[in-house]
């Protein structure tokens, strides 16, 4: 259940991502799992590394993080559908830097989640491997899924990938408050 909770969030953006990838081939769509799916799995662990020590500086700060990362790849992803500048380079959610960036937002609260791991003495090296499988396999699924929508509604889908993204940002930042 921990995997399902912590791999939604992967799970949406590849969705997004998805939507962006031309000419989808199982060698890009394992590219966006095996991203999504080793930061899930290494975040957790840091975390269980960290100790408790840290765990309340994290979790009072990573609804923020997730919130200002995703916002603002959302935010340029609309910005960039809505502008004609041709020098402005589109979103590719291929490139290794975007990828890791959007990996990285995704799993922050991975990160906490582990520190709450090493309080309960969970064997952490079977619970990362099922948190990293369970967010491959529905990362997988979400490209395809995504890129399904994408062929689609292909002239709308920069617009409605950023509020996707934008959506899961401040749904981080709202259940991350509450």
């Amino acid at each position: 259940m921990l995997g399902l909770g912590l791999a939604a969030d992967a799970f949406a953006v590849s969705l997004t991502s998805g939507l962006y990838i031309r000419h989808l081939k199982l060698q890009k769509a394992l590219k966006v799992a095996i991203a999504f799916g080793i930061f899930q799995a290494i975040m957790p662990l840091m975390g269980w590394g960290m100790g408790v020590g840290f765990r309340d500086y994290i979790i009072r700060y990573d609804h923020w993080v997730g919130f200002i990362l995703l916002g603002i790849l959302g935010a340029r992803m609309i910005h960039e559908a809505i502008s004609q500048d041709e020098e402005t380079e589109p979103f590719n959610p291929m490139k290794w830097e975007t990828l890791v960036f959007m990996a990285v937002a995704t799993s922050i609260d991975a990160l906490a989640a582990g520190l709450g791991l090493a309080v309960l003495q969970t064997p952490i090296l079977f619970t990362v491997a099922v948190i990293g499988v369970i967010t491959f396999w529905l990362c997988l699924g979400g490209v395809y899924i995504g890129h399904h929508f994408g062929d689609r509604f292909q002239d709308k889908v920069e617009i409605l990938g950023g509020l996707i993204l934008i959506a899961i940002a401040i749904r981080i930042l709202w259940e991350g408050l509450a």
